[in-house]
């Protein structure tokens, strides 16, 4: 099939750009026809609250990838639409996140399939923001009005999707592997990598920092005397996309200056192996989610997990199997991290990651976006 990709790609940064590269490696590898267009500007830069939207890591080997949408110009829209529209793909691939980018993907997306040949499939990360602004229903029933079927990665973005639109066909299908940040290395080239003290044992907080991602709940168990004297570092890897002084202050509340380990800014696609290969336990105490690709990168790599029994979290990561799933609670995030070390389930939870890991194929997503497509034309259902 002739599939155009439309969302972040290279040369933007973080997951949702570094799922779209993955992807189109995964159809060309099928040998499919596929192509990214990729933003000329995603957000204007008084929106975006990192240090900076750009990746200086390489492309994707092989994958054409231009640069045409503007996020805030109606006229590029109509530009860009037509565009593609002449080209006539099959299967208008849309990534929506974000409210904010409703209006330029709903825009294209009406116009490409004016042609009555290509049908508009869109991968939903969130229907509903983790952080609700005025408007948002609006953008977003906009964009759903606009498609013929859609992926989703949790039954909780399933029923969002679901209330806005009916009358389509739509997947759930999980979240992929996150394989393209290398392999695992050894634990002592990791930590001497990070000049970590190979005496410690690591909890590992991963991605760019914002409330609803709990890192203030992580501290605070963090602080439980059960944890004293054990051994046992937090290192908190990623950029803060809010102000960090009310972390700051809450670890020097603790006393916990030389035991909470800050590496504050966006981690390196090179990276990544090395926090991963560092820590012995990823925790996400998320106060809402809806799928995470930091899971994702710890299937890969192997880590157990403690996750918060919030949206997708605890569909993905089976209690038991491959680590904890608790409530978004101080005292429970403890306990788990606590029993995880006292009862040594390193092991045990690392041989569950590496059965329940073989789910969470490229080839899946793939196939779940062809199977979307070829039922477009039927009635609407959870396929």
């Amino acid at each position: 099939m002739k599939i155009i990709s439309l969302g972040p790609a290279y040369p933007y940064r973080g997951g949702l750009a570094s799922f779209n590269d993955r992807l189109a490696l995964q159809f060309k590898a099928e040998g499919h026809d596929i192509e990214i267009i990729t933003f000329s500007l995603q957000y204007p830069s008084i929106l975006f609250p990192g240090k900076t939207q750009y990746t200086d890591g390489a492309p994707p080997e092989g994958i054409k990838i231009e640069r045409k949408l503007n996020s805030i110009n109606p006229l590029n829209w109509i530009r860009t639409a037509f565009l593609i529209r002449k080209r006539r793909p099959d299967i208008l691939l849309l990534r929506y996140w974000l409210p904010f980018i409703g209006p330029s993907l709903g825009t294209v997306a009406r116009i490409v399939k004016a042609n009555g040949f290509t049908r508009v499939i869109c991968i939903f990360d969130n229907v509903v923001p983790h952080e609700k602004r005025p408007g948002d229903k609006i953008l977003t029933r906009y964009l759903t009005g606009s498609i013929d079927g859609g992926i989703v990665m949790s039954n909780t973005v399933y029923d969002d999707l679901i209330a806005f639109r009916k009358n389509i066909p739509v997947k759930l299908s999980p979240h992929p592997l996150f394989d393209n940040y290398g392999n695992r290395i050894e634990r002592a080239e990791a930590l001497s990598a990070l000049n970590l003290d190979a005496g410690f044992s690591y909890l590992l907080f991963f991605g760019f920092i914002r409330a609803y991602k709990g890192l203030d709940l992580l501290i605070e168990a963090f602080s439980d005397k059960k944890m004293r004297n054990s051994k046992l570092k937090l290192i908190v890897a990623g950029e803060f996309y809010e102000d960090d002084k009310p972390y700051r202050d809450l670890i020097t509340k603790h006393k916990l200056q030389e035991e909470v380990l800050i590496f504050d800014h966006f981690i390196k696609d090179s990276e990544v192996s090395l926090f991963f290969s560092a820590a012995d336990l990823v925790v996400q105490p998320y106060r809402s989610a809806t799928q995470s690709g930091v899971t994702q990168i710890a299937f890969h790599f192997e880590v157990p997990m403690v996750v918060t029994g919030v949206g997708g979290l605890k569909e993905i990561v089976p209690d038991g199997i491959c680590g904890y799933v608790v409530s978004p609670e101080t005292g429970q995030i403890t306990n788990a991290i606590h029993d995880f070390f006292v009862n040594n389930k390193s092991e045990q939870f690392r041989e569950g990651i590496r059965r329940v890991k073989e789910k969470f194929s490229w080839a899946g997503m793939t196939g779940s976006i062809i199977e979307v497509c070829n039922k477009c034309a039927g009635k609407s259902e959870k396929v």
